[in-house]
């Protein structure tokens, strides 16, 4: 079957997608965008974590053809500006400066996870955070650089608004 979505601002049609195909297969092995990672496949990790239409989703639980007429956003769709002069995304920016970042296998997920939190909440309480991220796991970080990186960007998109 073709599916026919927006996928980081672009329309998209992908073609040749099997009824049990989730979206993170699609997103990653299909349309080549490998950002969202493929760890538990149970939706107990987060590291696949998108938006659909506006609201974070485990991608490998949803199947691609629910994505049909929808609306995507992948961790890559967060960077503004022309593909090749890309800039990070404030959340992107202070995973880095954090040093939130190790394996990098959870790090998209909490990365889009945190970016819906500021957007619905730009001064989070330590206590909002840690529910926010709930859904993500870690394994390398011990969570402390986590959220030092969420404070950051929650304290860099208040300075820019």
């Amino acid at each position: 079957m073709r599916v026919n979505l927006t996928v980081n601002g672009t329309e998209e049609a992908v073609d040749e997608v099997w009824e049990g195909e989730s979206l993170l297969y699609m997103l990653r092995e299909r349309m080549g965008l490998p950002g969202s990672k493929n760890a538990c496949e149970q939706g107990e990790c987060g590291s696949c974590t998108v938006y659909l239409d506006g609201v974070p989703v485990c991608a490998c639980l949803v199947a691609a053809g629910q994505a049909e007429g929808r609306e995507v956003v992948t961790v890559e769709g967060l960077a503004e500006g022309p593909p090749g002069e890309e800039r990070l995304d404030p959340v992107q920016e202070a995973f880095v400066e954090a040093g939130a970042v190790q394996c990098g296998f959870c790090t998209p997920g909490l990365i889009v996870q945190t970016h819906d939190l500021i957007e619905r909440n730009p001064a989070p309480s330590d206590a909002e955070i840690r529910e926010a991220l709930a859904g993500n796991l870690c394994r390398c970080t011990g969570y402390e650089k986590i959220l030092d990186a969420v404070r950051l960007a929650a304290e860099r998109k208040a300075v820019a608004r």
